[in-house]
Parts: C-alpha cells; sequence; structure tokens
C-alpha cells in the first residue's frame, strides 16, 4: 500500500509531460504558421513568373 501512497504523491513524471504537451502544442502552432507563409510565397513566385514571363 505505502508503494501506491508513493506513486501517487510523486509528481515528477506529470512535469514532463506538460513540457511534452506544451512542445507539441509550439510544433503544431509553428507548422500552421509555415503553411500559411509557404502557399503566400507560393503565390508571390508565381506572380513574378508570369510578369516575367509576359515582359
Amino acid at each position: 500500500m505505502t508503494f501506491f501512497n508513493k506513486l501517487l504523491k510523486d509528481e515528477q513524471g506529470a512535469t514532463a509531460i506538460e513540457y511534452g504537451l506544451i512542445a507539441a502544442l509550439i510544433a503544431v502552432a509553428a507548422i500552421t504558421a509555415m503553411g500559411a507563409v509557404g502557399d503566400q510565397l507560393d503565390n508571390t513566385f508565381t506572380t513574378v513568373s508570369d510578369e516575367m514571363a509576359n515582359a
């Protein structure tokens, strides 16, 4: 029974899980932002390419 009491009081693993969740959230936000920037860059380069072809 004392083993389970020690296990319930140990919060060291919970901290690691919290840091892991924060890192995952940051990664998802970064991937989303990079996807949006990539689409904008694609549109910009397409516009420039079209303008150069018409010149």
